[in-house]
């Protein structure tokens, strides 16, 4: 798949990029704590003496959230590891403990790999947990900290369960990158891992972003923080990008550094030095033992695993192709195509139709044209009717959209709404009246026509179609203007 990004950066640069994304695991209480898992509610009021890290309290491990860790690992091919808990000491206000428990040397899955729609494989370095933060409100100026007239901490948040997933810095482009989370998103939905609501921040990206001309080595890297929406991420990279290539080209040098993604501007802004491994003075968690998952557990875990959107688009290609009768290559579209048809859930309503005999073309365009705002109560069988009646030329084109937004509505057979509908065609008669009337009211046109100004068809046709709102067959239509060129 093309990247359209590539050509943002000057000829001979590119964009290296690697993502930390954190997905809220989908349980009922906090990663250590009984306290609930909830968005919402009002400010401290999901926390307990845990959640605030008061002194004589301990931490137990929700054996949920470990079951979704697992899942997100087997989903992203991953080695499925004992692993063990660390302290990773820092001081923000959001962080009642002066340290966040998470996992470092010892991450519970390691290893993997996530095949993009596009066909392209990103490494999965690791994805392990550990407890979310507490969030801070900036009150005051821009809403950041430096501007603030003061601060208010809502600890709701702090001990919920995440997994955070490290790619491999395999990503070369804002739309590789945008295409990657929209991926990873899916596969977390699918298997029950997260709702995946960026808006509510159960999602949440940071973008290591880097350049360097073709060859070279890796350069130096900025993170940017917390960009919460698939739009955001693309511009921040892009912004990003560019920066560091200006700043290369003057002669300057890239610090490495957490910077911030100002929406409203466009921009990314420095917010401090980028922490390293020593800074965050890791230690080997003293109040949780090893975590040793079952084998028997993990493949229990495995074998109830749904299917996931790889395999389906893979079902998807492999139907459309063995039904098709014309042997056709598939291209960019066709992989678009079906990618958005997975998407939307609607590869099983595909499946079916193909299954059924209809057209495969009629099925996705149908799909991707008609059904954007979903199936309703529309049912397999009727949508595979249908279809088979439009390809037989029984009804037209217009008319099996106009039938099929009756079945998305109120459901019911095809035949019935086929035969409720009948009457709005239009007959040979009246169509051959009407070209007769618009020959004498755009003469000039149907000279031009019959002389060969092919694009002029779609002019009659379209004509015609305003005439009879709709109702005509545009196949009749095309067939009768070529009859009367004769």
């Amino acid at each position: 798949m093309a990247d359209r990004n590539i050509a943002l950066l000057p000829e001979g640069w590119e964009a290296v990029l690697g993502l930390e994304v954190h997905a809220e695991l989908l349980t009922e209480t906090k990663l250590f704590s009984a306290s609930p898992n909830r968005f919402g509610g009002d400010p401290n009021t999901h926390i307990d003496p845990v959640s605030l890290g008061l002194p004589g309290t301990l931490p137990v491990v929700n054996r949920h959230a470990v079951e979704l860790a697992i899942r997100v690992g087997l989903s992203l091919n991953c080695d499925v590891r004992p692993s063990t808990f660390a302290r990773k000491n820092y001081f923000y206000p959001d962080m009642p403990k002066n340290y966040q428990i998470s996992q470092y040397e010892d991450p519970i899955n390691a290893d993997g790999f996530l095949e993009l729609p596009s066909g392209k494989r990103i490494g999965i370095v690791r994805a392990h947990l550990e407890e979310d933060t507490g969030k801070s409100t900036h009150v005051g100026g821009g809403g950041r900290i430096h501007e603030a007239g003061f601060s208010l901490i809502d600890y709701n948040r702090a001990g919920v369960p995440l997994i955070e997933i490290v790619s491999a810095p395999d990503l070369r482009s804002s739309d590789e990158a945008k295409e990657y989370v929209a991926e990873l998103r899916a596969i977390l939905v699918t298997i029950g891992a997260t709702d995946g609501k960026m808006e509510e921040g159960s999602l949440r990206v940071d973008a290591n972003i880097s350049v360097r001309r073709v060859g070279d080595e890796l350069g130096v890297r900025c993170e940017v923080k917390n960009v919460n929406s698939l739009r955001s991420l693309g511009r921040a990279i892009d912004y990003e990008a560019r920066r560091q290539v200006k700043l290369l080209e003057e002669g300057g040098a890239v610090t490495q550094e957490t910077r911030h993604w100002n929406e409203d501007e466009g921009k990314t802004h420095s917010l401090r030095s980028k922490e390293g491994e020593t800074d965050y003075r890791y230690f080997l968690e003293p109040d949780l033992v090893p975590l040793v998952p079952d084998e028997r557990w993990i493949e229990e875990i495995r074998g109830a695993l749904p299917t996931l959107p790889a395999e389906r688009r893979r079902r998807l290609a492999s139907a459309r192709e063995t039904a098709s009768t014309k042997g056709e290559m598939y291209g960019e579209a066709d992989l678009s195509a079906i990618a958005t048809i997975v998407a939307r859930d609607q590869d099983e309503l595909a499946l079916g139709a193909i299954s059924a005999g209809a057209d495969t073309q009629l099925v996705f365009k149908h799909i991707l044209n008609n059904l954007a705002e979903g199936t309703g109560k529309l049912d397999i069988s009727a949508f595979a009717e249908l279809l088979t009646a439009e390809a037989a030329g029984n009804i037209s084109a217009s008319q099996a959209k106009t039938i099929l937004a009756d079945l998305v509505a109120n459901g019911g057979d095809a035949a019935a709404a086929m035969e409720a509908r009948a009457s709005d065609t239009t007959d040979a008669g009246e169509l051959e009246t009407l070209l007769e009337e618009l020959i004498a009211q755009h003469s000039d046109e149907w000279q031009r026509f019959c002389e060969g100004e092919q694009k002029l068809q779609g002019f009659f046709v379209g004509q015609i179609m305003k005439a009879t709102k709709g109702r005509a067959d545009g196949q009749a239509t095309a067939k009768l203007l070529a009859q009367r060129m004769m």
